[in-house]
């Protein structure tokens, strides 16, 4: 008797993971992203100039109303959209903790400034 309780416990397990992920499968599916939530798709650097890294990244976010695709502690986040419409880059804290966020000054990107001197420049295309 003991083993038939363990069975069907068991099965009822077996049962209820298997609802779990039909239920995860229909409402995550593949290639969907939980909202508010971003992922790198493509990542891509040129280091044939000397002393200076080109990188281009490209992200894809499922983000919430009022949220748009920006940055945040240098790794792509869904920051709210009146950041991006004004150009405050720096609002978005894009920086990493230690460095220090400037605006260019035609506001097309944002400069890090970490404490050795080496400095980050992003521009938004």
């Amino acid at each position: 008797m003991q083993h038939l309780r363990v069975a069907w416990a068991l099965a009822g397990a077996a049962v209820g993971f298997f609802l779990l992920f039909l239920i995860q499968a229909h409402f995550f599916g593949e290639g969907q992203l939980a909202a508010g939530t971003c992922e790198i798709m493509t990542l891509d650097r040129d280091s044939s100039q000397p002393r200076r890294t080109i990188a281009r990244q490209t992200a894809r976010c499922a983000c919430r109303k009022g949220q748009i695709a920006g940055t945040t502690r240098a790794s792509p986040a869904c920051v709210d959209a009146h950041i991006v419409r004004s150009r405050q880059w720096c609002e978005m804290m894009p920086c990493l903790d230690d460095e220090g966020c400037d605006l260019l000054v035609n506001r097309t990107g944002w400069t890090c400034a970490q404490p050795g001197g080496r400095v980050k420049t992003t521009t938004v295309s």
